[in-house]
């Protein structure tokens, strides 16, 4: 099928989990221009699919990279500490490397990338976000000359099933994160994805991607989807909205300044039923795209998944094999300092659901609260009466910090039970 060089490519895999043994299944479909010359794993007597050739593994993960006959070195173990020793080892050995790892590339690709441009060699990292969507390369390659302005994104699958299933099934939280788990969509541990902070790391990668920019994991204001009930989900429905946990990045300007500052953000939102993410449904990821000359547009596909993602380590495997024919390599251009713009400065539609005593005066008294905070009401309801009663707002636009405010005082009203949820409104299809 491919014929960029006449022989094949070593390639040297650390890890063989669920993307490594894709990844092996994909390239052994291709033995003219590839083999596997060495597979890094933890523990050489775990089971294994049929196809993987047992000779070939190793525990010793840096005879891998440093292995004469590997050309092309696939990182799929995960975490920053011993995948970044091993990611650098390769580079200065002069060999391209290819990476699924949000992680690291979210907290160290800056310095990752430059080390790649000293060495000559490719560091590729599309299967680092979005699994096979093809946005880093769209970013980089199709869309460079695109003065993008905002891009949204579903960017964990596991989150948005959950949230689907609580949404279509009428499931808790918990009966949806255990199901997600059963199916594979979910870790045991699911922090990482609940938290939010798995679409974080993607959220810091596409920033630099899109906006030349350093930005990483520890710029992201994350909020996860923990605290989402079925309260939340039901009025939602009711007013013709859907939560979802997305990532927001924005290019803002302000006050006529020529340079702009970044806003990125990842946290749950009820957004209008006629926008296209609130379509994307179960384990499904999506991007948003909207920029000066393109107008919107936006990609959708499995954004996690064994072969998905091996998919997209194959392509950028190709490229680098390309690459590699040529004597050459692709130059990173080095990202600008930009500076992120604080939250507390961001205007929102808010929903909030405040337990309350159901007396007299209830609801002027929280009322006065939202007012002298410079909030203005959209529209009230009550729902529950007695033990249960329970006030839920939605605002017109407001400041973050003025929101911050009025939910801490809130909070020490003697008739307010708990502030519930504080979900960011995006009511128009935009």
């Amino acid at each position: 099928m491919f014929n960029i060089m006449k022989n094949p490519i070593g390639i040297g895999i650390l890890g063989c989990g669920n993307v490594g043994s894709a990844l092996v299944s994909l390239l052994l479909q291709e033995p003219d221009e590839f083999f596997i010359e060495k597979i890094a794993v933890q523990r050489l007597d775990a089971k294994r699919n049929d196809y993987v050739d047992t000779s070939k593994l190793t525990s010793d993960a840096n005879s891998v990279v440093i292995d004469g006959n590997v050309d092309v070195v696939v990182e799929l173990i995960g975490g920053t500490t011993v995948a970044k020793q091993l990611v650098e080892v390769a580079l200065k050995n002069k060999k391209p490397v290819v990476t699924a790892n949000k992680e690291l590339m979210a907290k160290h690709g800056f310095e990752l990338l430059a080390l790649a441009n000293e060495c000559g060699v490719d560091l590729l990292f599309e299967a680092s976000v979005c699994g096979a969507i093809p946005i880093v390369r769209l970013l980089k390659e199709s869309l460079v000359g695109e003065e993008i302005t905002r891009i949204i994104g579903i960017l964990n699958g596991t989150t948005n099933y959950i949230l689907t299933k609580m949404s279509e099934d009428n499931l808790s939280f918990d009966e949806s994160l255990k199901l997600a788990q059963s199916l594979g969509f979910a870790e045991s541990d699911p922090t990482a994805d609940i938290s939010g902070r798995d679409a974080g790391a993607k959220a810091a990668i596409l920033t630099s991607s899109a906006f030349i920019s350093k930005v990483n994991l520890d710029s992201v204001y994350i909020e996860g989807i923990a605290d989402i009930t079925a309260q939340d989900i039901d009025f939602a429905a009711k007013n013709g909205l859907v939560i979802k946990l997305v990532s927001v990045i924005e290019k803002i300007r302000q006050n006529g300044d020529p340079d702009f500052k970044i806003s990125i953000r990842v946290h749950p939102v009820m957004i209008v039923k006629s926008h296209p993410l609130a379509s994307v449904r179960n384990s499904f990821n999506a991007v948003f795209i909207e920029g000066e000359a393109i107008g919107e547009m936006m990609l959708y596909g499995k954004g996690a998944g064994g072969l998905p993602t091996a998919s997209a380590v194959l392509g950028d495997i190709l490229d680098a094999k390309h690459n590699i024919s040529l004597r050459t390599s692709n130059r990173y251009t080095v990202p600008k300092e930009r500076s992120i713009l604080n939250l507390d400065e961001l205007t929102n539609e808010f929903y909030v659901a405040v337990d309350v005593a159901d007396e007299p005066g209830v609801l002027a008294k929280v009322a006065q609260v939202f007012g002298s905070n410079n909030i203005s009401i959209a529209s009230m309801e009550q729902n529950g009466f007695g033990h249960n009663a329970r006030l839920v707002f939605f605002t017109h636009g407001s400041k973050e910090l003025d929101m911050k405010i009025t939910v801490a005082q809130l909070s020490e009203l003697e008739v307010v039970k708990k502030v519930g949820s504080v979900i960011r409104v995006m009511a128009k299809s935009q």
